[in-house]
């Protein structure tokens, strides 16, 4: 092409080919026969969402614990009335028909609760993000390997429909190597304000929402090692809540790179869109908001079409992480969103907190 192409600058001109959707299996597991009592330790306002899909996907949950009673005896009465009822969530882990206890309260008071019920011989789901501590990761590793029992992460992002779509599709090679992967989100998230556990988080948006998009990266790149994460965070003067809400982040892997861009404090024109490029075609899903991703645009080389996906994050993502856990369980196998999975994902997010803090990259060994 010459210089003085009318094309000159512009992408090449392409033909668009329908083609037929692509076979990927990105709907949640879900055990055969494996249906044991489970007990929940936090009716905080997550809980609900849990009980909500563990009630649709037919799973028994037949004990809660909360410190405030009135909030469990709410939700019991809403999805499982016989369930019992517990301040002490000592209570439960003394119950020998309780094979599975799913743990949602804070990480600052997580801890001590997960090593309870590990040590007490039970299989843990526990809420994210997982720990504050990667050494504290290790250690509930070590009491779960000792107990011989199955201590999972609830990254449910794994299994939201449009995530659980891009990795299965790249693990079964569709796009071929992935050289990019671009999320970006504007959200509305001053539904926080005025709530202590968020308004005193210092990295609200890099911690407590974007270890998901650091848990997806971790999934489709899987056994790579990255070799840098910059990371930066802004607060901006018409916020109502304390925490920057404004974040960004560029993970380098040796032959592609990751980019996150984040604005939680966008009151109109939401938007959601996720974009993997591959030396053989692209993925992208983009919606109103994570709930909100109605389908995947899948582009190759020899054609392109737009695949309906079933289900949502706050549905199938949920019934995800504990049908998995219970079907690992089941198979007599190690979950996918194991504890020890998930120290990829929790070293990507510590690691941003550093360089955001430090304004500098912060490079992996």
């Amino acid at each position: 092409m010459s210089e003085d192409s009318n094309e000159y600058g512009l992408s090449p001109e392409k033909k668009t080919v329908k083609i037929e959707p692509p076979k990927v299996d990105y709907l949640p597991p879900k055990p055969k026969d494996y249906n044991p009592p489970i007990a929940l330790i936090g009716t905080g306002g997550i809980s609900e969402y849990h009980l909500k899909n563990y009630q649709d996907s037919g799973f028994k949950v037949v004990a809660l614990a909360n410190r405030t009673l009135e909030k469990a005896e709410t939700l019991r009465d809403k999805f499982f009335p016989s369930a019992s009822i517990h301040q002490d969530y000592r209570d439960i882990l003394k119950m020998d028909e309780v094979e599975v206890v799913d743990v949602t309260p804070h990480p600052t008071d997580r801890l001590p609760i997960l090593h309870d019920c590990l040590s007490a011989g039970k299989h843990v789901l526990s809420q994210k993000p997982f720990v504050l501590d990667l050494e504290d990761a290790k250690k509930l590793v070590d009491v779960a390997n000792h107990k011989k029992v199955n201590l999972a992460v609830n990254q449910n992002g794994r299994w939201a429909p449009h995530f659980s779509y891009i990795r299965n599709a790249v693990r079964q090679g569709l796009i071929g190597e992935v050289t990019s992967i671009d999320f970006s989100l504007q959200w509305d998230q001053t539904w926080i304000k005025g709530i202590p556990s968020f308004e005193e988080m210092e990295h609200l948006i890099l911690f407590d929402f974007a270890i998901h998009w650091f848990d997806i990266t971790a999934c489709i790149m899987e056994d790579q090692k990255p070799k840098s994460i910059f990371a930066s965070t802004l607060h901006h003067a018409g916020q109502v809540y304390n925490p920057p809400a404004l974040a960004s982040v560029i993970i380098e892997y040796p032959q592609t790179q990751v980019r996150m861009s984040f604005n939680a404090h966008c009151t109109q024109g939401e938007e959601d869109v996720t974009t993997a490029v591959g030396t053989k075609g692209i993925l992208r899903s983009r919606g109103s908001g994570l709930n909100e991703q109605p389908e995947m645009e899948v582009h190759l080389q020899h054609g392109s079409v737009t695949v309906p996906l079933d289900g949502c994050w706050f549905e199938s993502g949920f019934q995800g992480t504990m049908g998995e856990l219970l079907s690992a369980i089941e198979e007599d196998r190690t979950p996918y969103h194991s504890a020890c999975n998930n120290l990829k994902t929790l070293d990507l997010c510590f690691a941003a907190q550093r360089s955001a803090d430090q304004g500098i990259p912060v490079h992996f060994q």
